[in-house]
């Protein structure tokens, strides 16, 4: 597969400030909807170790509450 769609993140609701994620030629890109023109590329090892360690609180100390 050469080109995919844009994938919305389903935590990120209705509004325009999301998470996207597609595959092309293998690898993940990952974006932010407001910000399309900034793409991060990666492999999908690399992508599932990132998924992994966000869902085990790994980058939490990052995140500032309001």
């Amino acid at each position: 597969m050469s080109n995919s769609v844009w994938q919305k993140s389903s935590y990120s609701g209705s509004n325009a400030d999301c998470v996207e994620v597609r595959t092309v030629d293998g690898l993940i890109e990952l974006r932010e909807s407001d910000e399309g023109d900034v793409i991060v590329r990666t492999t999908a090892p690399k992508f599932a170790a990132l998924l992994r360690g966000a869902k085990a609180g790994e980058f939490d100390h990052l995140i500032t509450n309001p």
